[in-house]
C-alpha cells in the first residue's frame, strides 16, 4: 500500500512586521483626534479616540503584514512571486548595504520590497533575459535563512 505524499516542507517564511512604537503613534493619532473633537462634546471626543486609533491601527497592520516566503519553487514577496529558476544567488546586504541599495546605488527598474524599520536586506540578481528588472530587493531579518531557503528550493 502506498504511503499517501507529504506536502512539501515550507522553507522560509517570514512576516515583516510594523515596530512596537508605530502602535503607539497610532494610539496618538488617536488622542489628537479625540482633542480636534473635544469643543463638541464628550461623546464626538470619545468617538475621535476609539475611530482615530482604530483607523491608524488598521493602516500599520495592512503596512507591516507583508509576507516574505519560499513556497512551491518561488520567491513570494508581497504580491510578487518569482520563480526561484529566474533569480540568481542572493547577496546578504549589512546595515550599510542596505542603505546604499535602497538610495543611491538603488535602480528605478528593480523589484523593491522594503520596509525601512528592518536593517539588513537580500538582493537577488534576476537572470531572466526576458525580464527587465535587474534584481529584487527584499527587506528580510534573516538574509542567510532565505539564502538557505532559495538554494533548497532550486531546482537541480
Amino acid at each position: 500500500m502506498p504511503l499517501p505524499a507529504e506536502p512539501p516542507a515550507q522553507p522560509y517564511e517570514e512576516r515583516l512586521t510594523a515596530p512596537r512604537s508605530w502602535w503607539a503613534v497610532s494610539v496618538l493619532v488617536g488622542v489628537a483626534m479625540a482633542l480636534i473633537l473635544l469643543p463638541f462634546g464628550s461623546l464626538p471626543l470619545l468617538g475621535g479616540l476609539v475611530g482615530g486609533t482604530a483607523v491608524a491601527a488598521v493602516v500599520v497592520s495592512a503596512y507591516g503584514s507583508v509576507r516574505i516566503r519560499v513556497v512551491a519553487d518561488s520567491l513570494v514577496a508581497g504580491e510578487a512571486k518569482i520563480p526561484v529558476s529566474a533569480l540568481g544567488e542572493l547577496e546578504a546586504l549589512d546595515k550599510d548595504e542596505a542603505v546604499a541599495w535602497r538610495s543611491h546605488k538603488a535602480d528605478p527598474r528593480a523589484f523593491m520590497l522594503l520596509r525601512s524599520y528592518i536593517p539588513t536586506a537580500a538582493r537577488i540578481p534576476v537572470t531572466d533575459p526576458q525580464d527587465p528588472t535587474p534584481y529584487v530587493y527584499v527587506s528580510t531579518r534573516a538574509p542567510e535563512a532565505l539564502a538557505a531557503a532559495l538554494k533548497a528550493a532550486r531546482p537541480a
